[in-house]
């Protein structure tokens, strides 16, 4: 069962990551009908308890990028896409794949930035929004994120836009082969 659970998980993710590059969005059309059947399944093949464990995995990789949607200004698409991709695999699995699609996300955005030679802005922006964040919820007050200014080298501003689902395939597919090899419960 457990390779039937990834080839959704992966393939869903493909087409998810070959639409946010070709029209910089994840479909509902997509993420709602993974969901439902994702919560289906879950419930089919263990219940109740099957589907909590469902729910709570579609929270536990839909939340934070609900959270990124919400203060960086991201695509809800991927917050719904994780959720779905939740939602289908359970939390143990979930953990490893928010872990991989988080590290392949930093990679990606890191190679990006390396690429449009705007690194330096991209690593002050984080920076500061990381203060921000701490700043507003210690103490209530905000400041300008570096996207909100200049910077002087690149001559721009604004943040990098970054097709994310190509970070979820590329998570999803790590977590996978880790998942795989680690349990060896569906490679042999």
């Amino acid at each position: 069962m457990a390779v039937f659970q990834w080839g959704v998980v992966i393939g869903a993710s493909l087409v998810a990551a070959l639409g946010d590059v070709r029209e910089q969005r994840i479909p509902n059309a997509l993420t709602f009908p993974l969901l439902m059947v994702g919560l289906i399944w879950a419930t089919w093949m263990g219940g109740l308890s099957g589907l909590g464990e469902a729910v709570g995995a579609c929270l536990l990789l839909g939340v934070p990028y609900v959270l990124l949607f919400v203060f960086a200004g991201g695509g809800a698409g991927d917050a719904k896409l994780m959720g779905a991709i939740g939602a289908w695999l359970g939390f143990k699995q979930a953990v490893v794949v928010l872990l991989c699609v988080a590290l392949a996300g930093c990679i990606l955005a890191i190679a990006k930035a390396i690429a449009k030679k705007r690194l330096k802005f991209v690593l002050t922006s984080v920076f500061i929004s990381c203060y921000t964040f701490v700043v507003c919820v210690a103490g209530g007050r905000r400041i300008r994120l570096a996207d909100e200014r200049t910077d002087n080298n690149a001559g721009q501003s604004g943040g990098l836009e970054m097709s994310y689902g190509v970070a979820i395939f590329a998570g999803v597919c790590a977590a996978a082969a880790i998942v795989g090899l680690w349990g060896k419960e569906w490679l042999w």
